[in-house]
């Protein structure tokens, strides 16, 4: 069985069109509004492997939190980024969408939408 999982921001214009996107190709995934659900320190570390990412690629440097907590420096640990991420989710890049065959998952960023084309063919 194949699963869906977007972790969703409704006012981000590119996560409603990955949605979108997704839903033209017949699929309903499970939606994580993860603004009012943040995610856990696991929850991201399983997504950043997923996507074979480091915590720091997928940070927003445009958010206050990210100059308010210094995220810039070079200091902050993997293990630190994680938490800031879990603790202000608004650093998170979004949408991340990812799907789980059995053991297996992938999981591709949203941005651009048509990201999402790679998890649907493989």
């Amino acid at each position: 069985m194949i699963t869906y999982t977007v972790y969703h921001n409704p006012r981000c214009s590119k996560s409603r069109q990955t949605l979108a996107l997704l839903e033209q190709h017949g699929i309903t995934p499970r939606i994580v509004l993860y603004l009012k659900t943040p995610p856990s320190i696991t929850a991201l570390a399983s997504c950043l492997a997923a996507l074979g990412l480091t915590p720091r690629a997928l940070l927003r440097t445009q958010e206050e939190a990210y100059t308010t907590l210094n995220l810039a420096s070079i200091q902050h640990t993997d293990a630190q980024l994680l938490q800031a991420m879990s603790d202000h989710p608004k650093l998170i890049e979004r949408p991340i969408v990812m799907k789980e065959t059995g053991d297996i998952c992938q999981a591709v960023l949203g941005r651009p939408p048509e990201n999402v084309l790679q998890l649907l063919s493989s």
